[in-house]
């Protein structure tokens, strides 16, 4: 058996949700290991569809679900996402929640921060989600965040309010915003210190036991490996390491504990926001595939750009990330359309090169090089086998293998989880 790390290989949105769904149930525990409630899953299990932001997959199935010290902790979206679920009928507790002791906590001034550079920097805006994210993360660098730990010991937060506040304030003051009391902060977290510390455990310590046990362990990334602050479209990314390697960092266990890494990979490409996009179809095509495959942010209902499935982009992923297999999602979403194209590779100042530059600027530049693919025009939606798929489309993915230089192992047809083509297990490795 082997311990499984789910990532998206492209920019987010790959459909992660119904395939960790799928392998949740196979899995022991559940473990989100970086991002925060800027990330979207959505699950459809018997005709039932939960939104998560922050929560791990496994809860709604009752599996051990663990957010780990990689992950940026907002305590009242984490208490608002634990009501939303009860009223569909998923209890949380201790039993199937545990939150590292170390995770950082995404305050109200974070949220605020947030907003208000985004709205400084006009048309330098990066696309934030809004959410606190970033300056969370920067305070944890900064060596100034508040820990889930620190609400245990309120004696103790006032010096650590202070420490963080006369950082904020200075910013504050610099944007034209109200400065922040103490007492304001430290009151709020007072309040929501008995709703969060009963999850909170030594994570590294419970999941190495876990693991010794010969439990399943499913590491859930979320956003895509296209959005890492190394690895991805720098400076238009998010502010954590999304490539699978993070899934040790941000869990406690080493890299030896991972053994299988799964690549969730969009039949076409898109995005959220601003950034390079190659193969962007600003266009009618754009607009079709878009509507076709409701392409909506599950946290934020922006409206995603979309455009040909890039191999290079994928390619390049697959590298960085170490991804074993892929999962191939939304292929049904090309049926019937009248012209099919996949990205080979760039044109760059006049020469031909086969990955994305780092340079913002390069990248700003690329032309994408394309080759046209056959289409179909006989459903590939609801497909459950390889004889149900036309020619056609087995052929656009045995070329998507070729071009990425990696086997999709799991083929997804429809949001139903049913809706299934299984060539390989990743928990069976």
């Amino acid at each position: 058996m082997a311990n499984v790390v789910v990532v998206g290989s492209q920019w987010g949105d790959e459909g992660k949700g119904k395939i960790v769904d799928w392998l949740s149930e196979q899995a022991d525990v559940v473990v989100r290991f970086q991002g925060g409630h800027n990330a979207g899953h959505t699950l459809v299990i018997n005709g039932v569809t939960y939104k998560l932001s922050l929560l791990p997959s496994g809860v709604v199935r009752s599996k051990l679900s663990v957010i780990g010290n990689g992950v940026v902790l907002d305590p009242r979206a984490l208490i608002e996402e634990i009501e939303r679920l009860k009223a569909q009928g998923v209890t949380v507790t201790r039993d199937n929640l545990r939150i590292a002791e170390n995770a950082t906590l995404i305050l109200p001034l974070h949220q605020e921060l947030d907003v208000a550079r985004e709205k400084a920097s006009g048309k330098g805006a990066i696309g934030t989600t809004g959410r606190g994210i970033g300056p969370a993360y920067e305070d944890k660098v900064g060596r100034r965040a508040i820990r889930l730990m620190d609400l245990a010991d309120l004696q103790m937060l006032n010096g650590k309010i202070d420490r963080v506040l006369a950082h904020h304030n200075a910013l504050r003051r610099g944007l034209g915003m109200t400065e922040i009391a103490p007492q304001a902060v430290y009151d709020g977290l007072a309040e929501v210190a008995p709703k969060v510390l009963p999850f909170m455990d030594t994570v590294w310590a419970l999941l190495d036991e876990k693991r010794r046990e010969g439990k399943r362990i499913l590491f859930e990334g979320a956003q895509g490996a296209l959005l890492d602050i190394d690895h991805g479209t720098y400076p238009y990314v998010t502010s954590s390491n999304t490539v699978a390697a993070q899934a040790a960092t941000g869990s406690g266990l080493g890299p030896n504990a991972i053994g299988y890494v799964l690549g969730i990979t969009k039949a076409y490409t898109t995005r959220v926001g601003a950034g390079p996009f190659p193969t962007e179809q600003n266009n009618a095509i754009g607009d079709l595939i878009g509507q076709r495959g409701r392409e909506f942010g599950t946290v934020t209902g922006r409206k995603r750009r979309c455009g040909w499935f890039d191999a290079a982009l994928v390619r390049q992923t697959v590298k960085t990330s170490g991804i074993n297999g892929i999962a191939l999602t939304k292929l049904d979403i090309l049926d019937g359309l009248d012209e099919i194209k996949i990205c080979v590779g760039y044109r760059l100042d006049g020469r031909e090169i086969d990955y994305l530059p780092a340079s913002e600027h390069a990248q700003a530049r690329v032309e994408p090089v394309y080759e046209s693919a056959e289409t179909w025009k006989d459903a590939t939606a609801k497909a459950r086998s390889w004889a149900q798929l036309p020619a056609q489309a087995i052929k656009y993915v045995r070329r998507i293998e070729e071009l990425i230089g990696c086997p999709v192992v799991l083929l997804s047809t429809s949001p139903e989880r049913e809706d299934t083509i299984l060539m390989h297990n990743p928990f069976e490795t």
